[in-house]
């Protein structure tokens, strides 16, 4: 049975080809960090079964590393590596040459994503079994990306060195960046478990009328429009206000669809996304990538998609939950 832990190799194997890179281009901090990041990628099973055993020494490495990570983030040498200027007249060209061909590999990760998440929840037995069906998500967006990378390889008649190449140069202009999405799915698990969402269930209790459901709906929606916007990301904030309004008010108190409410209240939670330059990730790092002057222009360009997607779902909440 195909799980994660090919896909988490891979991951951790390709850090480790960038933290040598960048040891080879004397930039140390940088190598540091990417070095320091792939190792619960590849002992990830090790760590889990030492800390099933009693063993928690790992596992304390492992949050030692977290602040060696931040460390290395502060401290890390962002210079690009090489002729950038030559590289860039070469990838422009090449982009001219290949024309809308080379969105085809991108386009393809979703695709195939979805294609194989579908196959292995809702195909013929023989194929359920060949996957582990609680990850098989992730486990189709790795394949995806494999996939991907050989059509990409094809398409453009480079050699796969050049495409790992191409992603350590992507991973190091993305910087600390990379790590948000993972680091703030944590945060919101350890929000939810030090009882953050119980103070919001007494807040939100003492400021409106939990009677009322389209109180209760409204204060869910824009609450975890705000608390995604603080944090950076949906990840962070669906637990908090799921543990703190959608379980106890929503769904216990007026009968919601859990389901339902848990989907597209995740979505409107990312309306929040597309307004705070705390989802560096999505919203200032392609501001970097494009040299655009307005720091904000992402944001700005993303307002009106915001509102206008924070409406209809509040909308197909009040329509479709209850």
């Amino acid at each position: 049975m195909l799980t994660l832990e090919p896909v988490y190799l891979l991951i951790g194997a390709f850090l480790l080809f960038a933290a040598a890179l960048d040891l080879r281009s004397r930039r140390r901090a940088m190598s540091a960090f990417w070095a320091i990041l792939s190792l619960p990628f590849l002992a990830g099973e090790a760590i889990l079964a030492a800390a099933r055993h009693g063993t928690h020494w790992p596992a304390q490495a492992m949050g030692i590393g977290v602040i060696a990570l931040g460390v290395m983030a502060a401290v890390g040498d962002r210079r690009p590596s090489g002729d950038e200027a030559a590289l860039a007249n070469t990838r422009e060209a090449e982009a001219i040459r290949l024309g809308n061909r080379l969105f085809g590999p991108a386009l393809l990760i979703p695709l195939v994503t979805l294609l194989v998440a579908l196959a292995t929840q809702y195909g013929p037995a023989p194929l359920r079994a060949l996957v582990d069906t609680k990850q098989s998500t992730l486990i189709a967006l790795g394949i995806a990306s494999v996939v991907a990378l050989a059509v990409a390889l094809r398409v453009t008649g480079a050699r796969i060195d050049s495409g790992l190449h191409e992603g350590h140069r992507l991973l190091d202009t993305l910087g600390w960046a990379a790590l948000l999405p993972m680091l703030l799915a944590t945060l919101g698990s350890v929000f939810a478990a030090t009882g953050v969402g119980d103070a919001i269930a007494a807040l939100v209790a003492v400021v409106i009328p939990i009677d009322s459901r389209i109180a209760c709906l409204l204060a869910f929606a824009f609450g975890i429009v705000l608390f995604t916007a603080i944090m950076g990301n949906a990840f962070a904030a669906f637990p908090v206000l799921m543990a703190g309004i959608g379980l106890p008010l929503l769904v216990q108190r007026h009968g919601a669809h859990p389901a339902v409410l848990g989907s597209i209240g995740m979505l409107t939670g990312y309306c929040g996304t597309l307004l705070t330059p705390m989802a560096a990730n999505f919203n200032i790092v392609p501001v970097v990538l494009l040299e655009l002057p307005d720091q904000y222009a992402v944001i700005r360009a993303q307002l009106p998609t915001a509102l206008v997607l924070f409406v209809v779902n509040v909308a197909l909440l009040w329509l479709l939950a209850f």
